[in-house]
């Protein structure tokens, strides 16, 4: 029998073929991971995440400045957007300033985009509990980035297109 280098045992002493200290799990416990097996994943996801929160950010307050002020003008409660701009006046500044919103949206969005883009070709973790952290977190990135794109064109569409169109 070969000795076990030291530098595989983890600091408990077990030896990294040793299922406990692989952080393998019950059955009923096998989608969860343990605190010690978060940080392996790669930073990079975690950015890219932080990223596509942030476009969502973005790409919804273009919603509140433009698109929900048409859509309740366009279904008839003018009275509900006069009662939403009494509470929340902001929404008139974010209106007065919907360029420079957008601009900030769009970099944003690209970002988010070109983080996504150099984040498909990471290798997720062996460990099968991290590799499933790794899927799930690039489906959820991808899926939070598409909603951004979404809400970005919604906004774009209202804020610049709808004007010109039923003017």
């Amino acid at each position: 029998m070969i000795a076990a280098d030291k530098s595989a045992l983890d600091p408990a002493g077990r030896s990294a073929l040793d299922p406990a200290a692989r952080g393998a799990h019950a059955p009923a416990d096998r989608g969860a991971l343990d605190p010690a097996a978060r940080g392996a994943l790669d930073p990079a996801l975690g950015q890219n995440t932080a990223a596509s929160f942030a476009s969502l950010f973005t790409s919804g307050s273009t919603l509140i400045c433009c698109a929900l002020p048409a859509l309740l003008v366009s279904i008839g409660a003018g009275a509900a957007l006069a009662g939403l701009v009494t509470t929340f006046p902001q929404i008139i500044w974010l209106s007065e300033h919907k360029a420079a919103m957008f601009t900030v949206a769009a970099v944003m969005l690209i970002a988010a985009g070109v983080m996504q883009w150099r984040a498909r070709s990471l290798p997720c973790p062996a460990d099968a509990a991290l590799a499933a952290a790794c899927t799930r977190a690039r489906k959820w990135s991808a899926a939070i980035y598409a909603f951004s794109v979404l809400m970005f064109v919604t906004g774009f569409f209202f804020a610049f297109i709808a004007p010109a169109i039923f003017a």
